[in-house]
């Protein structure tokens, strides 16, 4: 298996110089615009206008992350908390004589299963941008986890060349 040598959304490191220029900065006073009363659509314009953030992770893979995350760990922690009110239910109208063990390991198992979940949708989702990826996720949960795999290796690497 090939190593893959960083995130798609990773941004490049920056240098101490360009870090330092950035400090410098010295923040200018805001100039005030006069914004005419018959042009509210150009106040919309501009505050939507925000500017692309490079080091962020895009918006369409957020989204895909989102999703899959909430799916894959919002169903088994439905059935987690769904297993309490059934189990209620049938005890207390008598209908069957469930032990008390039963029901809190099986809401344990799909309470665990949706912290599994949540992380295993945001590891499964195609993280390119403009691949969607398949249902499942599993050749994208290999490939993520390899890039996370790298990451924390090279991680690592750096903290103990700094201890040394």
């Amino acid at each position: 298996m090939n190593k893959p040598n960083r995130i798609p959304f990773e941004p490049t490191k920056r240098s101490k110089k360009a870090k330092e220029v950035k400090k410098q900065v010295v923040p200018t006073a805001p100039t005030h615009k006069k914004v005419s009363a018959d042009k509210p659509s150009s106040i919309k314009a501009i505050a939507t206008n925000k500017p692309k953030d490079s080091l962020g992770i895009p918006d369409e893979v957020n989204r895909r992350i989102v999703r899959r995350a909430a799916l894959f760990c919002g169903v088994p922690t439905s059935l987690g908390i769904t297993t309490f009110i059934v189990s209620y239910v049938l005890v207390s109208k008598h209908i069957v004589d469930l032990p008390t063990s039963a029901v809190v390991l099986l809401s344990m198992l799909f309470l665990g299963i949706g912290v599994v979940g949540l992380s295993y949708g945001a590891i499964s989702a195609s993280w390119d941008e403009g691949r969607i990826g398949s249902w499942w996720g599993g050749d994208e949960f290999k490939k993520n986890f390899g890039y996370l795999n790298s990451a924390w290796k090279s991680q690592q690497k750096t903290v103990k060349a700094s201890k040394d």
